[in-house]
């Protein structure tokens, strides 16, 4: 079986909502430095673009997390594969995610990281998959919310191929 991509969301599309984001971002935290956690691997090419459109001060980390349970079905409990390399006390943390759909590994997540003290946390996603939600998490910057297909590019991969694509494709299998 081979596959193709059919472009869901264009490079320009994308940019553009991006510097929306990162405009927004501007006025929530004008005044104030800012800290942004990417979640590995797929949020990183979000969190590079988000980050040159930052104009308040900003630092960034990074972690990876893998989810217990069965390959189809996360049960949203978590083990940090690869931690924080700072202290959240006291920070605006931005929790920087590539795509949010059940939100059961995102919820934990959170949970975790508001135990660390910082002085706000808010979660960011390029895309979001309302219709798989079985966990109610808010979503504070959303850059598209998308039907339940499936996606690659900026990040998001199939069999580790695709992230490098600079605009939102859904795979569509050919038989």
């Amino acid at each position: 079986m081979s596959e193709h991509v059919r472009v869901l969301l264009t490079e320009e599309e994308v940019d553009d909502r991006i510097q929306s984001i990162g405009d927004q971002i501007n006025k929530d935290y004008a005044g104030k430095e800012v800290h942004l956690i990417c979640v590995l691997k797929g949020g990183s090419f979000f969190m590079c673009e988000l980050a040159k459109r930052i104009t308040v001060p900003v630092s960034l980390d990074f972690m990876a997390v893998s989810s217990y349970g069965s390959a189809t079905k996360s049960s949203g409990v978590i083990k940090i594969v690869k931690d924080l390399d700072e202290t959240l006390k006291g920070k605006h943390v931005i929790v920087v995610e590539d795509i949010v759909d059940s939100g059961r590994t995102l919820s934990y997540l959170l949970e975790m990281l508001k135990e660390r003290g910082p002085a706000s946390l808010r979660l960011c996603t390029l895309l979001d998959k309302p219709d798989r939600r079985v966990v109610d998490i808010n979503v504070d910057y959303t850059g598209f919310q998308i039907p339940d297909e499936f996606v690659v590019g900026y990040g998001l991969d199939y069999a580790q191929r695709y992230r490098n694509l600079p605009f939102i494709g859904v795979v569509e299998f050919d038989d």
